[in-house]
């Protein structure tokens, strides 16, 4: 399943939906990278980790009402912050999170809702 991903500042990517224990505990394992404009994005998570990965990725943390708690740059072979409140997060290339701002909430919708 696939969601568009909107915020402030122009920000969209079209984002992969890890929603089940097995895409969560793979994420984005063993790939050399994210295409531009995509995005992972896990529900529910509170918590990752890079092992196994081959780059460096944008984290963003979301509460249940999808507004940004926190956001940081996690580099391969580390574990991302433990963020209380955290219901989902947005996993995107290092540099893409930069429009997004703590305490804004994204709009995520279904790519097929759109396109109708």
């Amino acid at each position: 399943m696939t969601v568009l991903v909107e915020g402030e500042n122009g920000f969209e990517t079209e984002a992969e939906v890890a929603d089940t224990f097995l895409k969560r505990l793979l994420g984005l394992m063993f790939r050399s990278g994210l295409p531009l404009g995509n995005a992972l994005l896990l529900d529910p998570c509170s918590g990752i980790h890079t092992w196994f990965m081959r780059f460096p990725i944008d984290v963003v943390y979301l509460d249940r009402d999808n507004t940004v708690i926190k956001k940081e740059t996690v580099y391969p072979w580390r574990i991302g912050s433990f963020v209380k409140g955290a219901g989902k997060i947005l996993e995107l290339n290092k540099g893409a999170a930069r429009k997004l701002k703590v305490g804004k909430q994204l709009v995520i919708s279904f790519v097929e809702e759109r396109r109708l």
